[in-house]
């Protein structure tokens, strides 16, 4: 996994912006309620979403429509993996914890 792609998505409002392709394919101007900043910033944070191929632009006549791309989510989820032993553990914790509790709240 590349430092760009977290640099690239440490951005809240590039997130907004990706949320907002959720959706489906959409114009800028379909964003720009919805993230909260001018159009310049939209297209400003397509453009380098589209540079780190988070998504991808089509044009047709003059609009440009722009959609997600699946394939850096999935790299993002594969490599995420390797990590997620490490939280279903410390959750596994958690639930016994509260368990216990739950059982000594009981009992008094």
């Amino acid at each position: 996994m590349h430092i760009e792609t977290f640099h690239t998505l440490s951005d809240p409002t590039r997130r907004r912006v990706l949320d907002g392709l959720r959706r489906g394919e959409r114009q800028v101007g379909d964003l720009v309620a919805e993230v909260g900043i001018h159009q310049s910033g939209v297209s400003r944070h397509l453009r380098i979403l589209n540079e780190a191929g988070f998504v991808t632009v089509r044009q047709e006549a003059q609009r440009r429509y722009y959609r997600l791309c699946p394939e850096p989510f999935r790299k993002l989820d594969a490599w995420l993996e390797g990590y997620r032993h490490m939280w279903d553990a410390r959750l596994d914790r958690f639930d016994a914890a509260l368990e216990m509790q739950q059982r000594k709240g009981g009992t008094e």
